[in-house]
């Protein structure tokens, strides 16, 4: 699993509220701390992956946000601005107007051309060498696939020119498996582990990137086991109950029962987990983080789920 920051370029996703921005900002983080280079992108402008980091909020032109770690978040229009500039030579000065008009209306008409700005963008970044290691916060499991199938999807529509010859050095870069993966988060929940067994399908079947790790959020820890759980049985019985309230001076039945609801709620999750990796390819690695017992995130937030990471690595 190590291997894993080897890669040149590794796309986040998960269903929404998994955590997927924490798992990406912790892998950039964890990288940068191994002496990489590395740039870690948010694709959808609403995210806040700079707050993870407690730096400022970013834009398209990437900034430095902690030693080695650098942040952009992704905007087409400049995007588009880039690859004039550096692919057409065609310098762009202000708004881009009537061309911008008139992509939107192309890339309405042609499924596929918003998203290969996109991942053109990424892609040139790693053909450049700008980085050691490039990380996505893209979209949710459910946009992924659309994303990565687009350079694909527009090598089936134009055979020759210069659009074809700029897709074929994204899919190069996209179909190396020792340069691109997918790395996709969930829960031990029932939806996110069946969405992340349909995407594990969904990405083999429609691209050429592999699914090269699935990251198990928020996993419980086992606090008690079986002689607990007896002992709190006995605890529970009415004449039990009654001394041990005389004891502590209160009430102790819902102690009993929020330990019964953790026990209870591991197990439920430990069954979601084990038809996850039943349904998943055995060679795809899965790392468990545990559930931080958090409500806001920041960057000791960051940290903590970096080293996690850095432990299922083997770091």
């Amino acid at each position: 699993m190590g291997a894993l920051l080897d890669l040149r370029l590794v796309f986040v996703t998960g269903k929404g509220g998994v955590g997927k921005t924490t798992v990406a900002s912790a892998l950039a983080l964890l990288a940068s701390s191994q002496g990489k280079r590395v740039l870690i992108c948010e694709v959808d402008a609403k995210g806040d992956v700079a707050g993870f980091y407690e730096a400022p909020p970013t834009g398209f032109k990437e900034k430095e946000v902690l030693p080695g770690l650098f942040a952009m978040t992704m905007d087409t229009e400049a995007s588009l601005r880039e690859y004039l500039r550096l692919q057409l030579r065609i310098p762009v000065v202000g708004r881009i107007g009537p061309l911008a008009k008139a992509f939107d209306f192309v890339a309405t008409a042609a499924p596929g051309v918003r998203e290969i700005l996109t991942v053109g963008k990424l892609c040139y970044e790693v053909r450049e060498r700008h980085y050691d290691l490039v990380v996505v916060d893209a979209p949710a499991s459910g946009h992924i696939v659309g994303q990565l199938a687009a350079p694909q999807a527009i090598n089936n529509l134009v055979k020759v020119g210069l659009i074809r010859s700029q897709t074929d050095w994204m899919l190069d870069i996209l179909s190396d498996p020792l340069t691109t993966g997918l790395m996709a988060v969930c829960t031990p929940e029932e939806m996110p582990v069946n969405e992340t067994i349909e995407l594990a399908a969904r990405v083999r079947e429609e691209t050429t990137v592999q699914l090269s790790a699935v990251v198990v959020n928020r996993v419980l820890p086992e606090l008690f086991g079986r002689q607990e759980e007896e002992v709190f049985d006995a605890l529970g019985a009415p004449d039990s109950l009654a001394r041990l309230d005389e004891l502590v001076g209160g009430d102790a039945g819902p102690v009993l029962d929020a330990a019964r609801l953790a026990v209870t709620m591991r197990r439920t999750r430990t069954t979601h987990l084990d038809h996850l990796r039943r349904n998943i390819e055995e060679l795809v690695p899965m790392m468990y983080l545990p559930y931080l017992f958090t409500r806001s995130h920041g960057l000791r937030t960051t940290r903590q789920v970096a080293a996690s990471l850095g432990e299922e690595l083997g770091y």
